[in-house]
This record gives structure tokens, C-alpha cells and sequence, in this order.
């Protein structure tokens, strides 16, 4: 799809809330995104996908609106999250700390700076402690000052991995201590980060968690910017993959298959692991094992495919696009 003057501005938020089991009470939170309170539309915001697991009891919400508006488009979906979902009666088998787990912005214009997505994203943490009271929030990436720390390393600190954190022994960056109701949201910038689901046909977990280690990023011979989790899912073990951007090019020894998919920020280049190759790498290493594939998933889209369903929704005047895309062929 061409890029349009409309998209130079465009930013995309992948919002992480802990409930998938009540998909009306998803698209409730999506729509909050999208209208005010009296229902009128918020020009410019388009929510393109929204992908619910039952097994993880988390969707993710994708919205996409200009850098100018989307403060607006997350808070009001996160009031209403937080309105509806309690965590002291969520079950589900992926890590979660909070109603809203997590806020991550994304820059997809070429006109949208590093900048301008940190402030929005410190302006988020701040609000949604003011708007919900009792809410709490821990910084990532770009709005993580002076540090940017990335979110593995700020979710291990915060014990997001762990199956019971405790809440009492967790400072938040802000507001207050994280109380058991809303938990705590995770709020950070940084480049697009695709996340990629490859689903092997076995039910031993271990095995599991010994292919996420080969292919993690900080495993020597892993692949770069790839976080991977390894779950129980649907009677099979997900290798549930967060795909970062790196920036600057992929290593020349990764590059024999599918070119890794690149872009700008600021005039800096970056480019991620196209799920071909982190599908076949699990492949490779579940079948030393003799287990096979079951299939890959993506949840959302790749950085310009993002962009590029976002322009053309908002051209064409879609909010709700996640109930358009299936019969839409780009």
C-alpha cells in the first residue's frame, strides 16, 4: 500500500488488557477507544484488530490515531478497562500484574518522533493514576528516563514472571503502591514490537521453555530482538515471541531467507525477525526432539502492515476495523 500524507503522523498503541473470556466486555473497552461517553466518534482513531486467548484470558486491543490524539483514545479505553475488570478474580496461564497489563506507543509516521511518543507515554502513566484512583504504573523503553530499560528487564524487576507478585514489595514509578484490584500497568515507548505465536504439538512444557531459551536474544546464537515466553496452550506449548525492532541491519549470517522488514524513526533504521525465520527456527529445533509444528500466529501486524491498514481505515472513515478486515483484501 502507498504511503500517504494521512500516515506521516500515525502512531500505534497495543493495548494489553487481562480479560479474553468476555469478548463483549473487549469490544466494550475497544469502543471506549473510539467514542466519547454521548457516542459521538473520535475523528482520526481506528481500532484495527482486536485478538482474544481464552487460555491466557488476555486481548490485545490494536489502536491506532496521530500522535496528537491517541492520549485521549488510551485513557478513555483504559477507564473503562480498569471500570470492568478486577484482578483479584482473573485466571489465565500468561503473566499478567494488571487490569491494563500493559501501553505500549508505537511510531508509525515518519513525522513522529522518539520525542513525542515518550511524552505521550509519560502523560498516559500520569493520567490513568489521576483519572482511576488506586491505579499504578511502571515505565518502559523511550519513557523509562534516563535509563530505557527495556520491558523484559523492567517486568523481571517488577515480578511479572513470577505466578503470585507481591504487590507490597513493588515500588511504582508512578502513583501508588499497586493495589489488588487494578494491579499494575506496565506504560513505555519505543520501535514497533510484532509479536509472534509458533505452536509446537506437544505437551511438555520443559521442552518448551528449552527451545525459548535457544532462540531468546540474549542466548548466545539466539536471534535478535526476539523475548520469548514458552505456555500451556489449547492441549499443545506456545512459544509465545515479543519480535522487537533492532536498530541497524540484521546480522549478515540471518539474512539467506526472507529480508527482515525495515524502517525509519528520526532518520535512525531498524528492522525486526520476520516470522518466517522465528517459525522455522522452532521448527528446526522441536523437530531434534521429533515433535512437530501445529502453526504461527501473529497477533496484530507487522510495523507496515499496521500503517498501512491504519491509513486506509481512516480514509475510508472505519472505527471499528477489527469487523472489516477479514473481507477486506489489501
Amino acid at each position: 500500500m502507498a504511503s500517504s500524507s494521512l500516515g506521516r503522523r500515525l502512531v500505534a498503541c497495543l493495548l494489553n488488557v487481562s480479560e479474553a473470556r468476555r469478548k463483549d466486555l473487549v469490544e466494550t473497552v475497544a469502543k471506549a477507544a473510539l467514542y466519547n461517553t454521548e457516542g459521538v466518534r473520535r475523528e482520526g482513531t481506528t481500532v484495527l484488530n482486536i485478538f482474544n486467548d481464552y487460555d491466557y484470558n488476555r486481548s490485545v486491543i490494536t489502536i491506532v490515531s496521530s500522535i496528537d490524539s491517541i492520549r485521549e483514545a488510551i485513557l478513555c479505553a483504559c477507564e473503562k478497562a480498569c471500570g470492568l475488570i478486577d484482578m483479584q478474580t482473573h485466571t489465565g496461564v500468561h503473566p499478567c500484574m494488571g487490569a491494563v497489563d500493559l501501553i505500549p506507543i508505537y511510531p508509525l509516521g515518519e513525522e513522529v518522533r522518539a520525542e513525542d511518543c515518550t511524552k505521550e507515554a509519560l502523560a498516559v502513566a500520569q493520567g490513568l493514576t489521576e483519572r482511576v484512583r488506586g491505579t499504578s504504573a511502571f515505565l518502559f523503553g523511550w519513557a523509562d528516563l534516563p535509563l530505557q530499560r527495556g520491558l523484559a528487564h523492567r517486568r523481571k524487576e517488577m515480578g511479572w514472571f513470577k505466578k503470585m507478585p507481591d504487590l507490597r514489595a513493588i515500588r511504582a514509578d508512578v502513583g501508588p503502591q499497586p493495589q489488588k484490584r487494578f494491579g499494575l500497568t506496565g506504560v513505555g515507548a519505543g520501535p514497533y514490537v510484532m509479536n509472534c505465536n509458533v505452536t509446537i504439538d506437544t505437551q511438555d512444557v520443559s521442552l518448551g521453555r528449552s527451545i525459548a531459551k535457544a532462540i531468546r536474544e540474549s542466548t548466545p546464537g539466539g536471534l535478535p530482538g526476539v523475548q520469548v515466553l514458552a505456555l500451556p496452550h489449547r492441549g499443545a506449548v506456545e512459544i509465545a515471541c515479543n519480535v522487537e525492532s533492532v536498530k541497524g541491519t540484521p546480522p549478515d549470517h540471518l539474512t539467506a531467507g526472507e529480508p527482515w522488514p525495515s524502517f525509519s524513526i528520526g532518520g535512525e533504521s531498524y528492522c525486526h525477525a520476520p516470522a518466517s525465520l522465528i517459525t522455522a527456527r522452532v521448527a528446526e529445533l522441536a523437530g531434534r526432539q521429533g515433535v512437530s509444528m501445529k502453526g504461527t500466529a501473529l497477533v496484530g501486524f507487522t510495523p507496515r502492515d499496521c500503517r498501512g491498514l491504519a491509513e486506509y481505515a481512516l480514509s475510508q472513515g472505519i472505527a471499528e476495523f477489527w469487523k472489516e478486515q477479514r473481507r477486506i483484501r489489501m
